[in-house]
């Protein structure tokens, strides 16, 4: 069944879809087949004459923990690429809707959770009842981003910072990231964001005409700044040497700066497949099962 759409028909909001992202019976919400599947559903029915659509989470503990582990620990190669591909596509269609996009922000947005929400036009966060973490932690299990964003995360922040932190599964804290600008918008309290990520998106489609080429709105291939990615890209390859993960970061960065949004996807997921099959990632991977 297709995830929850609520659709505003009057008062200040009107015309401003919501779509939660629920996944009933779990905890917290994780970026398995089933929800993406459900996600690309949502998507395919959505109105084309909306004012503007707010992603936002069901879960009170976290907006999406991150993609579904189990699957890139024991899908074969061909499998696994099939995974990740399909859910570029999916999260893709997000860059593709005719009317602004929000990510309402109430919790911890890890991983692919994190790469979901910034296909997103903005992110609107708010303070959750203790800090929570935002962030690509995917190198502190030996492993990489696989849905872009090794070349979305450096269009919201320093991208030296971006590059540097995605390089070493490095997260921030909810403070910390609305300090480094992640946030487009940050709402007072957690009770206030669906208001305050609903009037981003009303505000921004009566100010300025959304413009769309297929790929997100917030990358390091945009005009602005690519030129700051590829200094930052320059400075860190000393930095970072030649060790995975860390190297597949930066091949990922300097991927899609020199052939583009669908390159740089295909680099990080052909990466992501090889690296779980090193025995460092098998281990990281494993020990987190055991942790959990």
């Amino acid at each position: 069944m297709p995830l929850r759409v609520e659709h505003e028909a009057s008062g200040p909001f009107a015309g401003v879809a919501t779509l939660w992202l629920e996944q009933p019976g779990k905890p917290v919400v994780v970026l398995d087949l089933e929800l993406i599947q459900r996600l690309e559903a949502a998507l395919k029915a959505m109105p084309r004459d909306l004012i503007g659509l707010v992603v936002a989470s069901a879960s009170s503990k976290v907006f999406v923990a991150g993609a579904d582990l189990k699957s890139i620990q024991t899908h074969s190669d061909s499998d696994l690429l099939r995974y990740l591909r399909y859910g570029s596509d999916v999260f893709g269609r997000l860059s593709k809707l005719p009317f602004p996009t929000a990510a309402a922000i109430n919790g911890a947005a890890l991983g692919g959770g994190l790469e979901l929400a910034m296909h997103c036009d903005a992110l609107v966060g708010a303070p959750g009842p203790k800090p929570y973490p935002v962030g690509l932690p995917e190198a502190g299990l030996k492993i990489c981003p696989g849905w872009g964003g090794t070349n979305l995360l450096p269009a919201r922040i320093a991208p030296i910072e971006a590059i540097r932190r995605t390089a070493g599964g490095r997260t921030m804290l909810f403070d910390e990231a609305a300090g480094m600008g992640l946030f487009d918008a940050v709402a007072p309290a957690p009770d206030a964001l669906l208001g305050v990520a609903r009037r981003w998106v009303k505000d921004a489609a009566m100010n300025r005409r959304t413009s769309r080429d297929g790929m997100p709105s917030r990358w390091i291939g945009r005009p602005g700044v690519s030129a700051a990615a590829r200094r930052a890209a320059a400075v860190l390859r000393g930095e970072i040497g030649d060790a995975d993960p860390g190297t597949s970061v930066l091949r990922a960065v300097e991927t899609g700066l020199a052939k583009g949004w669908h390159a740089a996807l295909n680099d990080e997921q052909a990466a992501l497949t090889r690296l779980r099959n090193e025995p460092a990632g098998k281990q990281a991977i494993a020990a987190f099962f055991e942790k959990k």
